[in-house]
């Protein structure tokens, strides 16, 4: 089960997505990075498939002599991790150098980060996530003379960002919640981040739009929950048993992480801790950690959308690439989502990319 994507860009199928080694980044630093340390193995590169790894035929070496700057929000969370080391890779393979930033998950570290590009003086910069707050750096950078592409960032001072469509994987997650509560109940949404992030606002309106046209007889509990961007599980997990005890059992259809999947790993724990079976839970990323969940009996996690954060950085660098080379690139690269309904399709899903092979 698939959807189509915006632009005519092809159908991406990818038959495995590297699980990222452990680097010396993931401790958290905040610093940055020359050069090797925070790229994934040379068996990880060799993991793109080689229907995908084509879109940079041609541009062998054109890379060489340039520096871009690789700047990520964190690297505590698998998409993160995957998209950052997909950009750095493919960076490499070009010919290029790389000095990497990591904001420890602060958004306001991630921002300020990008002046190190400035003084470094590099030649082209991919930011990848990260709040508004790093715009007004974005704009100096542009105003420098220096190119910038985004991962999931769009921007005005972005020459090319490249994400999924959010809005209509927020519509096929709500679409497989509705049918699953067969159109009736009350569902909980974890909501933080609809006004200070432009693909979680798409999620968060698409699954709405869903919700409210298609299925009239559901309704969206008010006010919405907060999740934190530090300690997702752990903060919603709290918040998930104190929401159980307010409402009874038959009261609560489902609760939805309308933006990521990390804060449904501490809601699940919360229903299982409560021993309630009469409460869904649906997200939105479906890494591995969480399509395992949803396929575990009897698991409460029923829906998901599951991205290919490697890949969009990949196609990151390689659209870098190609504006160096004097190619026309476009303003927005879509990549192909996959939306997830029940254990099964998390099954299929975690074999389609890889998971199975990388990350057990």
């Amino acid at each position: 089960m698939k959807y189509k994507v915006k632009d005519n860009v092809r159908k991406i199928a990818v038959s495995t997505i590297a699980m990222l080694s452990i680097v010396s980044i993931l401790s958290g630093c905040q610093g940055t990075s020359f050069g090797s340390s925070s790229s994934s193995s040379a068996k990880e590169e060799s993991e793109i498939s080689k229907s995908d790894a084509a879109d940079d035929k041609g541009l062998d070496k054109v890379l060489t002599g340039k520096t871009v700057g690789v700047a990520t929000v964190g690297t505590q969370h698998f998409w993160d991790r995957e998209a950052f080391n997909g950009a750095i890779d493919e960076v490499k393979k070009l010919g290029g150098k790389v000095i990497t930033t990591d904001g420890g998950r602060d958004n306001t570290v991630n921002a300020q980060n990008h002046e190190k590009f400035l003084t470094a003086k590099v030649d082209a910069v991919i930011t990848i996530l990260g709040d508004s707050s790093v715009d007004p750096y974005l704009k100096r950078i542009k105003a420098a003379g220096i190119p910038i592409f985004s991962v999931q960032h769009p921007s005005q001072y972005v020459v090319n960002d490249v994400e999924d469509d959010a809005y209509q994987g927020g519509k096929d997650v709500g679409k497989i919640v509705g049918k699953d509560l067969n159109g009736k109940g009350q569902i909980a949404l974890f909501n933080a981040f609809e006004s200070s992030l432009s693909y979680c606002s798409a999620r968060a309106k698409g699954f709405k739009e869903e919700i409210k046209k298609e299925y009239p007889g559901i309704k969206i509990i008010e006010p919405e929950l907060a999740e934190k961007f530090s300690s997702p599980a752990d903060d919603a997990r709290q918040q998930t048993l104190n929401l159980l005890q307010k409402y009874a059992k038959g009261t609560l259809s489902d609760i939805h992480v309308a933006c990521w999947d990390q804060p449904a790993i501490g809601v699940v724990q919360a229903i299982k801790e409560s021993g309630r079976s009469d409460v869904k839970v649906s997200a939105y990323d479906a890494g591995p950690d969480t399509l395992k969940i949803m396929q575990e009996k009897n698991s409460p996690f029923v829906a998901n959308v599951a991205q290919q954060p490697r890949l969009q950085g990949h196609k990151s660098a390689v659209a870098l690439a190609k504006y160096i080379k004097g190619e026309k690139v476009e303003k927005t690269t879509y990549v192909e989502s996959f939306p997830v309904d029940g254990s099964q399709e998390a099954a299929a899903i975690y074999k389609k990319l890889g998971y199975d092979k990388t990350a057990d």
